[in-house]
């Protein structure tokens, strides 16, 4: 069996994303009669069917699912070895920190002082990445470390878990719940729900989370959200009120397995040390006003 070229991984993963051939032409800025030879010969090249195709639907076969993971881990490594190339070749190189903004466990201040007084360590840059792409900005080598929360796709990664904090739920001030200082999961039931455990069709936390909390307070959802982001966002129209009986939001320090870098590995010492310090301290925070 001959090699795979990156080309044809390139054009098997934007086919088997869009599961649209016409839409995957339009993303690779090619012929769509183009696309679907060059598929039907990494087929025959592979002596596998990868894609089941119908009039009405293009479906992943069990050997395409198969060659989407690794695809997607090979394409993600190439990207990473010219990234990460051109920053060896840096007069000036940096640790660069993925964080998805207010996903820190409220420690990433005390981590970074805590790393610059290692002597393995160089100046650290931060990476602001959309919710869960801490994972996919290690492996496509657009950051050397990551702090992130679980689970993740792990895959390609080592990680040190760091802690758990408790979740609160925010609410409007004026909400009947809000008079009560804690709730179970039941007490939620019927509302809409943002952040949190996840779990299918359950919403993930968004980016701007000045608008979620407007929602909260005019009564329209209800966030679920670590003490950490809880203490950072008081606002008189929001109280927030422990869930008793949810898991608690996991944060972990995360780096590519392959990686042998002094300056990672003060990254991942300072990070566990700072992470004990905090897991001693109290989790309080305001709770605001019953009504």
């Amino acid at each position: 069996m001959n090699d795979l070229e990156v080309r044809q991984l390139r054009y098997f993963v934007a086919v088997a994303e869009e599961l649209h051939f016409g839409r995957a032409a339009g993303r690779l800025g090619m012929a769509q009669p183009a696309l679907s030879r060059a598929i039907r010969q990494l087929e025959q090249q592979l002596g596998v069917a990868l894609l089941e195709r119908t009039t009405r639907q293009v479906r992943l076969t069990a050997a395409g699912a198969v060659l989407l993971r690794d695809a997607r881990t090979a394409l993600d490594a190439v990207v990473a070895a010219a990234r990460r190339t051109v920053r060896a070749g840096n007069r000036s190189p940096r640790l660069r920190v993925a964080l998805k903004a207010d996903v820190d466990g409220g420690l990433l201040p005390r981590i970074l002082d805590a790393y610059a007084a290692d002597a393995a360590a160089l100046p650290a840059e931060l990476v602001l990445v959309g919710f869960g792409e801490q994972a996919r900005a290690l492996r496509d080598g657009r950051a050397d470390v990551a702090l992130l929360l679980c689970p993740f796709d792990d895959r390609g990664l080592d990680s040190e878990p760091l802690l758990t904090e408790p979740l609160l739920a925010a609410l409007a001030a004026a909400d009947p719940l809000a008079a009560r200082t804690r709730l179970c999961r039941a007490d939620l039931a019927g509302r809409r729900l943002i952040g949190g455990p996840a779990e299918p069709g359950a919403a993930r936390p968004a980016s701007n989370l000045a608008e979620i909390l407007s929602l909260v307070e005019t009564g329209t959802v209800v966030f679920l959200t670590p003490v950490s982001v809880a203490r950072r966002y008081q606002r008189p129209g929001v109280a927030y009120r422990p869930v008793i009986d949810v898991p608690g939001a996991a944060l972990a320090v995360a780096w590519p397995d392959d990686v042998r870098s002094p300056a990672v590995a003060a990254f991942v010492r300072a990070a566990g040390a700072v992470a004990a310090i905090a897991e001693e301290e109290p989790a309080s925070v305001s709770t605001g006003a019953a009504p």
